[in-house]
């Protein structure tokens, strides 16, 4: 998280970490190609568009890791 203050109101605002697709694949590691796959098809962690820009907050990656945490194989999770 990143905090940023604005002088004018005074006020402190704490915005998400947010990462690239590329940053993003590279701690789950998985390819660019699996994350554009898992956008389309609703898979993957949740995303951010900021125009044209796909970000990530880390926030929700380490949400949807956690999502995926099994303790068997024949786990099928919810």
């Amino acid at each position: 998280m990143t905090a940023i203050t604005t002088a004018h109101l005074n006020t402190t605002v704490t915005l998400p970490t947010l990462l690239t697709q590329r940053e993003m694949c590279g701690v789950v590691q998985k390819s660019e190609k699996w994350a554009e796959a898992a956008r389309l098809h609703g898979t993957g962690p949740r995303f951010v568009k900021l125009g044209r820009a796909v970000r990530y907050r880390a926030a929700d990656v380490l949400e949807w890791i956690e999502r995926n945490v099994r303790t068997s194989t024949s786990d099928g999770g919810a």
